[in-house]
């Protein structure tokens, strides 16, 4: 399949550019193993070119910022935020999502197998830009692009549009990157009297500079950050996981993840602890010797079409 247009990813910490043109690995990857990526992808070792041919796997294999962009509602992973906010839909327990595509930006939809198709392979998007045969699936399954002129991602622009469009219960992913927004969207939650679940998601690369910003969400991915696991893990009410843990940092966030567990078919553990994070040394991915943790900085600029 063709790339359309010029779109920005982190995969495996490697900040990755995708265009026509074809993969860039603008940064060596900061994990060098993970065992979710082995399950997906039979990558035993992580390195810029691993990372280059996982991309063009989802390229080719699932039209990845193509116009030919491939939707299923396939559950992937056990506690990802797109499944968890799909069956969160389905239960009544929150109205709409607020959630990022590549191809449309933010995208405002109350539809939660939209919420899968558009989540289930997705890694954190950093930048993107418009693919009109994506915007288009994307509005006939009943989802709102808060603009389709630039695919702009601002998560806390699309949890105020949420409102606006009269839901009451909105539950927003943001990406570890892009952490300030929790405290806007916070900030907007508490100045219009609405209620918001925040889910932190895609915080390999996140830095301590952003633990304040990512400890007032409810829930929170690990990815594989050793800072979510140190400073954010103890914080803790609940731990979903070990490899890729994910906690819920809230009562409302241990509220929603108990509502999503009750609907999990799979066999469960569930035991008691006095502390958190539960993190036995040999579980999780690997990260390099030497990690420094970099926000990607602008690199190009997206037409207007």
């Amino acid at each position: 399949m063709c790339v359309c247009g010029q779109h920005e990813i982190y995969c495996c910490g490697a900040h990755v550019r995708i265009s026509p043109k074809g993969v860039e690995i603008l940064t060596e990857p900061t994990v060098e193993y993970c065992p979710l990526h082995e399950v997906l992808y039979g990558t035993e070792k992580i390195d810029a070119e691993a990372v280059r041919k996982t991309v063009e796997k989802k390229i080719a294999g699932f039209g990845f910022c193509c116009q030919g962009r491939v939707f299923d509602a396939e559950s992937i992973v056990a506690y990802g935020a797109s499944e968890m906010m799909r069956v969160w839909l389905k239960k009544k327990f929150v109205d709409c999502t607020v959630i990022v595509c590549e191809g449309a930006g933010t995208v405002i939809t109350a539809n939660g197998n939209l919420v899968q198709e558009i989540g289930a392979r997705l890694t954190g998007i950093i930048r993107t830009s418009p693919v009109q045969k994506i915007i288009e699936h994307v509005e006939a399954e009943g989802g709102v692009v808060l603009d389709e002129i630039s695919a702009r991602i601002d998560q806390a622009e699309g949890t105020k549009r949420a409102f606006e469009l009269g839901f009451k219960r909105v539950a927003v992913s943001v990406a570890g990157f892009q952490a300030r927004a929790i405290s806007e969207i916070r900030a907007f939650e508490d100045s219009a009297k609405t209620d918001v679940l925040i889910f932190s998601v895609c915080n390999t690369c996140v830095s301590e500079a952003d633990v304040a910003d990512i400890g007032k969400a409810d829930i929170a991915c690990a990815s594989a950050s050793k800072v979510l696991r140190s400073k954010i893990g103890g914080k803790a009410l609940m731990q979903l996981g070990v490899t890729i843990p994910v906690y819920a940092l809230t009562e409302k966030g241990k509220r929603l993840v108990l509502s999503y567990l009750g609907e999990f078919k799979d066999k469960l553990v569930v035991f008691k602890t006095s502390k958190l994070p539960y993190s036995p040394e040999t579980k999780g991915p690997k990260l390099r010797n030497s990690v420094d943790d970099q926000k990607p900085e602008p690199s190009f600029h997206f037409p207007q079409q």
